[in-house]
């Protein structure tokens, strides 16, 4: 065989390789600028007496925690289109965003970990979806739209309604949806150059401006680019565009946006700016146990993490009510809301996406009681995921959770939520995902 043929067949190791070095350049950066710069360190300052709580990365997977995953992972069997490879937001809904499908790769992943689908199945799995993910309709021929139908690609509204102009960009959609594609690379690596050949359709410098997240909105018929994301969420998604090595350094510092609220008293981490310009920024559990399951935490979102969790546990110690907070469907309009730790300018606030309060429907949230218990493996966590055992469904997967106002289940079945399970699952096993790529 030819040194052409062979360095042809080689290149997609060899692109492996590159990206594993990325990750690891990467995880250096983390844990020096959580460690030494003196913005962060001056951040840090405000939770000096915070310790740490241990990870528990490394418990293994039970048979009853394998079992767990193995319900999470009937939903993405339930809801993936088998055309196109796409997985549904939620249960019976043929539609999807980048931050979901993100979710289902890292359940993809996490499901072929543990032992539920084979390495065939689970590169299979992820071929159709970058395959179709190349063909998918473009917002101003530019960037992954907000949303799609999961069966014709097309662009959509969040009604599932065909739209041609589309409904803008999010950059923390397409910040977490660069962590799942690299997950696929280090996992895959025969599926390196197709993921970098999709990577290249996007123009991914109009996602980071100034080493900023820039997401975009259509409103009036015009579209509006502005920054996008806040403390939690714009760290996460700005580590999925460094591994691609976009400048998002802006982004990860915190220091410039950061205020600290008690709650509980404990220490809570805010960011200074609001939402969409009107509504003061939320703070919950979602961005930093993404983070921790898929990363491992750095220096600073470990501080957070702990401070984040320890509100909710310090909660449930002063009021019996059990708490375990995220952003989440529920069964009523407006069929998501924000549940925070402290959101809106108050604790404990329940926020629709356009900031308003809906208390009532504040749920311990299952994705809240895996996620923590994963990392953190405290008595109260696994109180928490006591709580949600019984309402799983071997056939659909396992529900959002409890509305606290009165015990009823939030009967929605989401992708996210499943994909959490299968993370939290996975990291017990073998720790972080981009750490321990096989």
């Amino acid at each position: 065989m030819s040194f052409r043929n062979n360095l042809a067949r080689a290149r997609s190791h060899i692109i492996f390789v590159a990206a594993l070095l990325l990750g690891v350049a990467l995880i250096i950066y983390l844990e020096r600028a959580g460690n030494m710069t003196g913005r962060q360190t001056d951040v840090l300052a405000s939770f000096s007496e915070v310790v740490p709580l241990p990870t528990a990365d490394g418990l293994g997977a039970s048979p009853e925690r394998i079992e767990h995953a193995r319900i999470a992972w009937r939903y993405f069997q339930n809801n993936t289109d088998p055309d196109t490879g796409l997985a549904g937001s939620v249960d019976r809904f043929p539609s999807t965003t980048m931050w979901e499908t993100a979710s289902y790769i890292v359940a993809t992943i996490s499901a072929e970990r543990l032992g539920i689908i084979t390495a065939t199945e689970a590169e299979e799995r992820m071929a159709k979806l970058v395959a179709s993910l190349s063909r998918l309709v473009l917002f101003e021929n530019s960037l992954p739209n907000k949303a799609y139908d999961t069966r014709s690609l097309q662009m959509v509204d969040y009604a599932n309604r065909p739209t041609s102009v589309g409904l803008g960009w999010s950059a923390l959609d397409i910040g977490r949806l660069m962590t799942g594609l690299k997950l696929i690379q280090r996992n895959y690596p025969d599926q390196a150059d197709e993921v970098e050949h999709l990577v290249a359709l996007w123009d991914l410098d109009r996602v980071v401006r100034e080493g900023r997240l820039n997401g975009a909105s259509v409103v009036d018929g015009a579209v509006r680019e502005n920054q996008e994301g806040r403390v939690g969420y714009e760290r996460y998604a700005a580590k999925g565009m460094m591994l691609w090595g976009y400048d998002a350094t802006t982004a990860m510092d915190v220091s410039r946006t950061l205020q600290v609220v008690q709650v509980e008293d404990v220490p809570i981490p805010v960011d200074t700016r609001l939402n969409r310009n009107s509504t003061p920024a939320l703070t919950t559990s979602e961005p930093y146990m993404m983070d921790g399951l898929e990363y491992g935490f750095d220096a600073l979102t470990h501080v957070f993490a702990t401070v984040v969790y320890r509100a909710q546990e310090m909660r449930y110690r002063n009021t019996g009510l059990l708490t375990g907070v995220s952003e989440g469907h529920i069964t009523i309009e407006p069929y998501f809301a924000y549940a925070s730790v402290w959101g809106g300018g108050a604790p404990w606030a329940v926020l629709t996406f356009a900031g308003e309060r809906i208390d009532s429907r504040r749920t311990l949230s299952t994705k809240a009681a895996f996620g923590w218990d994963a990392l953190f493996a405290t008595e109260y966590t696994q109180e928490m995921v006591e709580a949600v055992l019984p309402f799983a469904d071997p056939e659909r997967g396992w529900p959002e959770g409890i509305y606290e106002s009165d015990g009823a289940v939030n009967g929605s079945f989401t992708a996210n939520t499943n994909a959490m399970v299968l993370a939290a699952q996975a990291f017990r096993a073998r720790g972080p995902l981009m750490q321990n790529a096989r």
